[in-house]
């Protein structure tokens, strides 16, 4: 397994939040200072991110940007538990306790030909730099977000700078065409001359759909896979995979596979198994209630 990843820890680099945006309802986007991985980063790449408790939640994401001029990486994130929750109430000038990264493998950027990258919800998030590099390869973009409705859109005029065709859809309709991303895909597949190569980030069910379209195609697919995750370095466990029947670690052999490839209906087993405690934390977070005499 390769780790290759540096560490930043707090004493050693401060890792101020330079600035902050909310680009939906529970979507934040941030600058934070982290000049070691803001240098040594690659398209595809994510860090580990700890709030500042001691016996605080780790929590990976992507690095949607960064500039190693002035030493800042961008953060994407979804209000979803409790620590993603903790994060969008910092503000400008406060900072995150712990930054690990870059880790996991870099994006394989080369001119393929004609790309199509298909993103949904969230996972424009990480998409994004993976399609820039791409385009500055050379390659002809044809890219797809989506989300459930406009207000969950994130990162349209982005995509519309590097994009030399990009399709918005929304689930109801709410902006662009009224359907799922796998629609628009199947006819971009359809096309003569088909893709050469595709890109797919986004919920696992959506993920999987897509690989479905692309599989009949013979399209080469990949996915960046975010799963369960604790340390980072493949020692935890918690980012197993089935993948061409044998077990893969997300973190050290990852985050992006041969979607062909990847059980996806094991691995969203796997994503649910702590949906209920997420869930419960954040709603005592959010509720502020005190602790004294309750149960650990």
């Amino acid at each position: 397994m390769a780790l290759g990843f540096l560490i930043q820890e707090s004493g050693n680099v401060s890792h101020t939040i330079v600035s902050k945006e909310r680009l939906s309802d529970d979507v934040f986007t941030a600058e934070i200072e982290a000049p070691l991985v803001a240098r040594a980063r690659k398209p595809g790449q994510f860090v580990i991110v700890s709030i500042g408790s001691e016996h605080g939640e780790r929590i990976p994401l992507t690095i949607a940007d960064a500039d190693a001029d002035k030493g800042t990486i961008r953060l994407i994130w979804q209000r979803v538990g409790k620590t993603t929750a903790q994060l969008a109430d910092l503000r400008q000038g406060e900072q995150v306790a712990n930054i690990v990264g870059p880790l996991g493998r870099p994006t394989q950027i080369e001119n393929f030909g004609t790309v199509v990258c298909v993103g949904g919800g969230i996972g424009n998030a990480p998409l994004l730099p993976i399609a820039t590099a791409l385009k500055e390869a050379g390659n002809k973009l044809v890219c797809i977000i989506g989300a459930r409705t406009e207000s969950l859109l994130i990162l349209e005029a982005e995509f519309a700078v590097i994009s030399d065709e990009l399709i918005v859809t929304t689930d109801d309709g709410s902006r662009g065409r009224k359907a799922l991303v796998t629609e628009p895909l199947k006819e971009i597949c359809l096309r003569s001359p088909a893709p050469d190569h595709a890109f797919v980030i986004g919920p696992a069910i959506m993920m999987k759909f897509c690989c479905e379209v692309t599989r009949q195609f013979s399209i080469p697919t990949q996915v960046s896979l975010n799963t369960i995750m604790v340390d980072g370095t493949g020692m935890c466990g918690g980012c197993r995979i089935e993948f061409d029947g044998q077990p893969k670690f997300v973190c050290v052999d990852g985050p992006e596979f041969d979607g062909h490839k990847v059980n996806f209906d094991l691995m969203i087993k796997r994503l649910g198994a702590y949906k209920d405690m997420e869930k419960k934390a954040h709603e005592q977070y959010k509720e502020h209630r005190c602790k004294i005499g309750l149960d650990e």
